[in-house]
C-alpha cells in the first residue's frame, strides 16, 4: 500500500509562525537546546516543559500487540525491539495533552564498531515506518550491523496516536474530468472530506505537520540518549529530513535524503509540477505494452495503446465502467480512472508495467461491456480509492499536506489551471491541477520551512522520477551547497537506494552510511549498472 499511497505526495500562501510555538526544545543529551522555530541555539534549563519528555525511559519490549499482528511477528523474529515514546500534541504547551509515537529498534550487532541510531522514514506523507528495520539492515549489507535501526510511525501514523476522519476513501486525489459538471462535482467532495475531519479531529488537526513530526524525532534522539542522529528518507521523507536539519542543526550526522523534494516546492499543488514526467512515463509503458499485445491486446504500437486509454476514459465519462465479480465488484468513473493509472506509474520495472498492463485491460475490457476479474493488486488499489478501508491513511496524509501550507481558496482559480492544462496535459493534468482539500482547510499555524542553513546530505535522484522530480533534487543540492548528489539516468522510477537493484547507486550510499565521508563529486549512475559511472 505504499506504492498506492505515494499518490499522496502529490500533495500555497506563507503564514505568520505562531509566537506560542517559538519554544526552546531543551535536550539533556547535548546540553544545549534548539529554538523549535527558527533552529536557534537556546538556553538550556527547564522552562521550556520538555525536559520530561526528553529524559524519558523508553520500554522496549515485544513488538506483537494481537494474535493476528504478522507485523509484530515478524519484527520479533529479526531481532526488533518496540516501544511508545510520549510526546506533546502541542510543543507550545508541554503540559497539556500527549499523545504517543511508535517505534522499533533493531539495535546494531557489530558493537565494537557501532556507528549509531539512524531513523527512518519512507514518505507519504503519513506513511508507516515501524516495520522497515529488518529491510533496511540488508539493504545496508555489512554496514547495517553497525547501526542501531530505528522505525518509527510518525504522529497520527500506523501504531501511533491515530486520526480517523471517516472517510469514504483512502486518497483524496481525483481529476475533474472533461467538463465543468465534473469540477464542480469535486468542489462539493473535496470540502466534504475537509468537513469530516474538522467534525471529528478539529482539536488535533493544527498539530499534524512536518514541524510537529521534526520535533518528536528529537525528542526520540533525546529519548535515547544519541548527541546525534543519522537519517534516511525516502519521498516526502526527503522534506521531512531536510526540515529536520533546519530546525536542529548539530543534532544530524549521515543523512541521505532519496527523491527528493524542494522545501519551496512541498505543498498541496506538488504533483503538478511532475505531470510531464508522468506523461512521459504513460508513454513509455504503452510502448512496452505495444510490444506484448499478445498478452494485453491494446495495440501494437505506442500510439494505439495510449488511444486505447483515452477510449477507457472516455467510456467511464459517459457512464461508471463496472469491472470485477462478485463481492470484488467495483465502479470506476472518469474523476478515478486517471489517479489508478498515475498510481503505477511510479516503478518502471517489467513488474509493475504488467500489473498496469492487466489494469488497463481490465478497463478495456469493461468499457465494451465484457465481465473481468480483478488480479489481487489492482483490488487492492481500487478498495483504496473505492472504500474507506483506508481512511486513516488518507486523513492523515491530507491532515499533513494541508497543515503545512496553505492552499488557494478559490475554486476558480482551480478551475482555471485545469482548463489551461487540458492542450499540453489531457489525461493527467486535470488530476494534478485539480481542487483538494486543502482549499477548504483551516489555516496552517506556522509558517513554511525555508532552507537557511546548509546540510552536508547525500542526495539521490532518477532523472524520470515521476513523483518528486530530478528537478526538485537539483534544486534542493543547490540549496545545500555541502550536499552531493547522485543521479541515475534512463530510470522512470520513484524510489532507488535498496529499492531499484542499481549496484552503482547502492554501494556508494553504503560506502557514505559507512565512513560519513560525502562522494569528492556528485556521480552518475545508468540503469542497471553494476559499478561506478564517473
Amino acid at each position: 500500500m505504499r506504492r498506492v499511497s505515494a499518490v499522496g505526495l502529490a500533495l500555497a500562501a506563507c503564514v505568520t509562525a505562531s509566537s506560542g510555538l517559538a519554544t526552546a526544545a531543551a535536550s539533556p543529551a547535548t546540553g544545549r537546546g534548539t529554538d523549535s522555530a527558527t533552529g536557534t541555539a537556546t538556553a538550556t534549563g527547564t522552562a521550556t516543559g520538555l525536559d520530561r519528555y526528553y529524559q524519558q525511559d523508553l520500554a522496549w519490549g515485544t513488538c506483537v500487540t494481537g494474535p493476528d499482528d504478522t507485523v509484530g511477528r515478524d519484527l520479533d523474529e529479526a531481532g526488533a525491539q518496540c516501544a511508545d515514546a510520549t510526546v506533546p500534541l502541542d510543543y507550545a504547551e508541554p503540559d497539556g495533552r500527549t499523545i504517543t509515537v511508535a517505534m522499533s529498534r533493531l539495535k546494531a550487532t557489530d558493537t565494537r564498531h557501532r556507528i549509531g541510531t539512524m531513523l527512518l522514514n519512507f514518505g507519504g506523507p503519513g506513511g508507516p515506518a515501524l516495520d522497515t528495520p529488518p529491510l533496511m539492515r540488508k539493504v545496508m549489507k555489512d554496514v547495517g550491523a553497525r547501526y542501531d535501526i530505528i522505525g518509527f510511525d510518525p504522529r497520527f501514523v500506523g501504531r501511533s496516536t491515530p486520526l480517523e476522519c471517516g472517510w469514504p476513501t483512502g486518497i483524496f486525489f481525483r481529476s475533474a474530468g472533461p467538463d465543468r459538471a465534473g469540477f464542480d462535482r469535486q468542489v462539493a467532495f473535496q470540502k466534504d472530506l475537509a468537513d469530516k475531519c474538522r467534525a471529528t479531529n478539529a482539536s488535533v488537526l493544527r498539530h499534524v505537520t512536518t514541524r510537529n513530526t521534526a520535533r518528536d524525532m528529537d525528542v526520540i534522539r533525546g529519548a535515547l540518549g544519541e548527541r546525534k542522529i543519522s537519517y534516511l528518507g525516502y519521498s516526502y521523507g526527503t522534506y521531512l529530513g531536510t526540515v529536520y536539519s533546519q530546525m536542529f542543526p548539530g543534532r544530524y550526522d549521515r543523512m541521505v535524503l532519496d527523491g527528493a523534494i524542494a522545501p519551496q516546492d512541498y505543498g498541496p499543488g506538488l504533483l503538478r509540477d511532475a505531470v510531464s514526467e508522468n506523461e512521459q512515463a504513460l508513454a513509455d509503458w504503452a510502448a512496452w505494452a505495444a510490444s506484448r499485445d499478445a498478452t494485453y491486446h491494446l495495440g501494437r504500437t505506442r500510439d494505439q495503446v495510449l488511444a486505447t486509454v483515452d477510449r477507457v476514459n472516455e467510456a467511464a465519462s459517459r457512464r461508471p465502467l463496472t469491472i470485477g465479480t462478485g463481492s470484488d465488484t467495483y465502479r470506476v468513473d472518469d474523476s478515478e480512472i486517471p489517479l489508478l493509472l498515475f498510481a503505477m506509474l511510479s516503478d518502471d520495472g517489467d513488474a509493475s508495467r504488467a500489473e498496469l498492463g492487466a489494469a488497463v485491460s481490465v478497463l478495456s475490457e469493461a468499457a465494451k461491456g465484457k465481465p473481468t476479474r480483478l488480479s489481487p493488486t489492482f483490488t487492492a488499489s481500487l478498495r483504496h480509492v473505492l472504500t474507506g478501508d483506508n481512511s486513516p491513511t488518507g486523513s492523515v496524509q491530507t491532515a499533513i499536506l494541508c497543515g503545512d501550507r496553505a492552499a488557494p481558496r478559490n475554486p476558480e482559480s482551480y478551475w482555471r489551471g485545469i482548463e489551461r492544462s487540458r492542450a499540453a496535459h489531457p489525461r493527467f493534468g486535470p488530476m494534478t491541477e485539480n481542487i483538494t482539500p486543502c482549499a477548504f482547510w483551516d489555516r496552517p499555524g506556522e509558517a513554511p520551512t525555508q532552507v537557511r542553513r546548509d546540510a552536508p546530505a547525500l542526495i539521490v535522484a532518477a532523472t524520470g522520477d515521476p513523483r518528486t522530480t530530478y528537478r526538485g533534487s537539483l534544486k534542493l543540492h543547490r540549496e545545500l551547497p555541502s550536499s552531493k548528489l547522485i543521479t541515475l539516468t534512463g530510470a522512470n522510477r520513484h524510489g532507488i537506494y535498496g529499492e531499484y537493484g542499481n549496484a552503482c547507486v547502492d554501494d556508494q550510499v553504503n560506502r557514505y552510511l559507512a565512513t560519513g565521508k560525502l562522494p569528492a563529486e556528485d556521480r552518475t549512475c545508468t540503469k542497471q549498472a553494476t559499478e561506478r559511472q564517473d
